[in-house]
């Protein structure tokens, strides 16, 4: 069963060179572990998903152009937006594919 996901979940970009660390800025009152759930509304680069380093497709800065979170919470969520899941992923527009590497919350994980 996928799980909700929170600040400071660790995603990826199938393009780019190292892991990135969300940052929730589209609610401010739901959280789990003392960290806010993340929603589909939070896809903006760098305020919501910092760069991925070095982008294997345009060789510079990777600066994530995402366009829609997919495999979102059915039913669940905030403010009307889909609360998003370990199982979600989304699509940037110069090519990579975003997924998340951990959830945010119930266990110690490092950036790389």
């Amino acid at each position: 069963m996928p799980e909700k996901i929170t600040e400071k979940a660790i995603l990826i970009c199938n393009k780019g060179a190292k892991p990135s660390e969300l940052k929730v800025t589209s609610q401010d009152f739901c959280v789990a572990e003392n960290k806010l759930i993340a929603t589909e509304n939070d896809k903006q680069a760098e305020t919501n998903i910092p760069s991925f380093s070095a982008c294997s497709i345009t060789r510079s800065q990777c600066n994530p152009a995402v366009i829609k979170w997919e495999n979102t919470a059915e039913k669940d969520t905030i403010n009307d937006y889909k609360i998003l899941t370990d199982k979600s992923t989304c699509e940037c527009s110069i090519g990579g594919k975003i997924s998340v590497q951990f959830k945010g919350y119930n266990e110690k994980h490092n950036l790389v």
